[in-house]
């Protein structure tokens, strides 16, 4: 069982910058495939981020992006906080939504379906 705690949204002028972070519960966060996901009023969650799991003897992660954020968000995280990482700049007003940690015990994926863990989400309003 994995719980996933968002923070760091919030209201932001076009152009700016938030970071959001999740921190996971449970000692085996590395082994997770983690994602972000943002859902916008009236519209379906959508894929955003995600990053592998980290295996032993492995020195680095893959990183996946949706194409409407690639070169202005990065996700990231740190396994011995058991948190990982949103960073989002260049913010434009349609990336308003409420946004979503997810955790999976799998490889890594952009399908919001084969997530097996969620967050209750922040909030982040970007003003044109």
């Amino acid at each position: 069982q994995v719980q996933l705690v968002e923070s760091g949204g919030g209201l932001v002028q076009a152009g700016g910058s938030l970071r959001l972070s999740c921190a996971a519960s449970g000692r085996t966060f590395s082994r997770y495939a983690m994602g972000w996901f943002r859902q916008a009023p009236g519209l379906e969650r959508e894929f955003v981020a995600a990053i592998s799991w980290v295996a032993i003897g492995w020195p680095g992660v893959s990183t996946l992006y949706a194409d409407s954020v690639k070169g202005r968000f990065t996700v990231s995280r740190d396994n011995a906080k058991n948190t990982v990482y949103l960073q989002m700049n260049s913010l434009k007003p349609e990336d308003t939504a409420v946004y979503y940690c997810a955790a999976r015990d799998g490889s890594l994926s952009g399908e919001y379906a084969r997530y097996d863990y969620w967050g209750q989400g922040t909030q982040v309003t970007v003003s044109s």
